[in-house]
């Protein structure tokens, strides 16, 4: 988030990345990297809701591990184009796909890895997971030390439904829109994976939610804030990652974490 931690101009530690000269980046620093997009999230969320999430997620994760570590943590600016085709057919959905943001992401480590010391990339949209697996896992096999983690919520619902309301009323209020009248799609999300696959959000859900808003609330959406701060800030110190560059939470066997 703009201003979230950032250092003073020159200091020891630049939180973000954009607001830095050159000369105030320490070489060697870890450097964290949102990655969102820009969807449809309903008739009441912003197209930008994904990329807001993990650049918050991301500011306050680096906070938590200067805090801890005394070390250098940069946030980059965020990756805010990701794979988002299962949305096409709502107006304002930007989706580069699959093969534009495996690039995107390569080149963009790649290019950190001449000065950074330790590339995460912070995801905040599920639709990116496959192509983050298959990007992060290249490019550790280049030798680079890179990984990734995800902004998950452990039994939220799926997409613009109380989960991510909640989250975007404590983040962002100014950006969330009246949503008493607003309904989704409610059946688990395995019974209608198949028809979202082949058909696309819009099929199973008009009004592009999956799940349901109603209840929503700021204070709700705090503690999930903090829940994915503390999983992504505790995975990033851990520093265990499996062999396609996700990084494990405490306990999870590494031969264990594929699903």
């Amino acid at each position: 988030m703009a201003g979230a931690g950032d250092g003073a101009p020159g200091g020891d530690l630049v939180a973000g990345l954009s607001r830095a000269a050159w000369p105030d980046v320490r070489e060697g620093a870890l450097v964290l990297v949102p990655v969102g997009s820009t969807e449809q999230h309903g008739p009441h969320l912003p197209l930008s809701t994904d990329t807001v999430i993990a650049e918050a997620v991301a500011a306050r994760a680096a906070g938590v591990l200067r805090a801890e570590a005394a070390g250098a943590v940069l946030v980059a600016p965020a990756i805010a184009y990701g794979a988002s085709g299962e949305h096409a057919g709502f107006p304002g959905t930007i989706s580069i796909g699959h093969e534009a943001l495996h690039a995107v992401v390569v080149e963009t480590v790649r290019s950190l890895a001449e000065w950074a010391g330790r590339v995460v990339l912070v995801n905040g949209h599920g639709g990116n997971v496959a192509t983050l697996d298959a990007a992060v896992g290249r490019l550790r096999r280049e030798g680079h030390d890179a990984a990734w983690a995800g902004c998950g919520v452990p039994g939220g619902d799926a997409h613009a439904g109380c989960t991510e309301t909640s989250v975007m009323l404590h983040l962002a209020p100014h950006l969330v829109r009246p949503f008493d009248a607003v309904s989704g799609e409610t059946r688990p999300l395995a019974a209608i994976m198949p028809e979202l696959v082949a058909r696309g959000v819009r099929a199973v859900s008009p009004s592009g939610v999956l799940g349901d808003p109603a209840g929503a609330s700021e204070a709700h959406g705090r503690e999930i804030v903090a829940a994915m701060v503390r999983d992504v800030a505790g995975r990033i110190g851990g520093g265990r990652v499996d062999e396609r560059g996700r990084l494990l939470g405490p306990g999870v066997p590494t031969q264990e974490a594929r699903p």
